[in-house]
């Protein structure tokens, strides 16, 4: 199946007939005149479909979580100043405790962990207003608590089920995964997005004018009225902004010293796209050429490089991938660029 962009098959005016324009169309299609867009196959779309789902399943999570955080904040109960991940082990064992009932802050103030900076004075008074708590905020806490665990356990069933699907492509995750603000999780996506070797896109110019991370070009009498970014595939956007701003984070790294080269000029906003844009490249490199991320930058060390890797296999490992450690003999030819 071939799929036409309507922009080059621009017909003859005046009124239009079925035969003619099939026989125009198949014509300008053995002419290679037509721009055709990417029509990925079978295996693709149902890992397109699966990365979705649990997108928007990620984001039903997210707006559940400042609900709850809302809640409590209407009850007068002061917790998610203390603790930073309302959701993380501590949190969440306060939270149902106070859901089940318990109306002593310092039983509550107890079940948070010994790491946690906020000590058991300051956990106290954020909590005190569960003395004269409404019954009805607590049917309501447990209610949200439910449905969190019932979407916690959606979105690891879709990530056993993507890791699946994605298995024969082990390889091509693995080598995406190791690029700075990206992770096993966006590998799989940009994967599922735009296929395990990017082969559709001869070359890393059309991949990134196809996701719409490249400068636009609107001229007209030899002036440049516009530099906005065409739109694209908006899911690649998507994870294109997101691991850049991660990647602009990780210390020593090239794109750090790229971000902090270019912010001055540019701003923030377009400096995000250049990275984005430079990433989107990258991606090309590694999928359609098979090589490795290295990355070169000068405050990079040998135990920062093996924490990251560390912390990759656990991910793939948790997947159900078969990870063996890499080989420090085998150079890696991708770079930043």
């Amino acid at each position: 199946m071939h799929l036409a962009q309507a922009q080059s098959n621009r017909g003859r005016r005046g009124r239009k007939r079925d035969f003619p324009d099939a026989e125009r169309l198949v014509k300008r299609l053995m002419a290679q005149e037509l721009t055709l867009s990417f029509v990925p196959n079978a295996e693709q779309r149902l890992c397109r479909t699966v990365t979705r789902r649990k997108y928007q399943l990620t984001r039903d999570r997210v707006r559940l979580q400042n609900q709850v955080e809302s809640l409590l904040e209407e009850a007068h109960i002061k917790l998610s100043s203390l603790v930073s991940d309302l959701l993380g082990a501590s949190a969440r064992r306060m939270l149902k405790a106070l859901a089940e009932g318990e109306t002593n802050p310092a039983a509550l103030a107890a079940l948070a962990d010994q790491k946690l900076r906020a000590t058991p004075e300051q956990l106290c008074d954020a909590l005190g207003a569960c003395t004269d708590l409404k019954p009805v905020y607590r049917r309501l806490l447990k209610m949200a608590l439910e449905q969190l665990q019932f979407l916690e356990q959606q979105i690891g069933q879709l990530d056993q089920e993507l890791a699946s699907l994605l298995h024969p492509h082990q390889d091509a995750v693995q080598r995406l995964a190791d690029v700075p603000g990206l992770g096993v999780d966006s590998a799989q996506q940009i994967i599922a997005e735009v296929g395990p070797t990017a082969g559709t896109f001869p070359s890393e110019k059309q991949l990134s004018s196809w996701v719409g991370a490249c400068p636009g070009d609107d001229e007209s009498a030899g002036v440049n009225y516009s530099h906005r970014s065409p739109k694209g595939n908006r899911q690649m956007r998507r994870i294109l902004n997101q691991s850049a701003n991660a990647a602009v984070k990780a210390k020593g790294t090239i794109f750090e010293i790229a971000y902090r080269r270019t912010v001055p000029r540019l701003g923030h906003q377009q400096t995000i796209g250049a990275i984005a844009h430079r990433q989107c490249r990258l991606i090309w490199l590694i999928l359609h050429q098979g090589v490795r991320y290295e990355e070169r930058g000068p405050a990079v060390t040998k135990q920062s490089k093996q924490r990251h890797t560390a912390k990759m296999i656990r991910q793939l490992r948790s997947l159900g991938y078969r990870i063996e450690p890499p080989n420090p003999q085998h150079p890696s030819p991708a770079q930043g660029q």
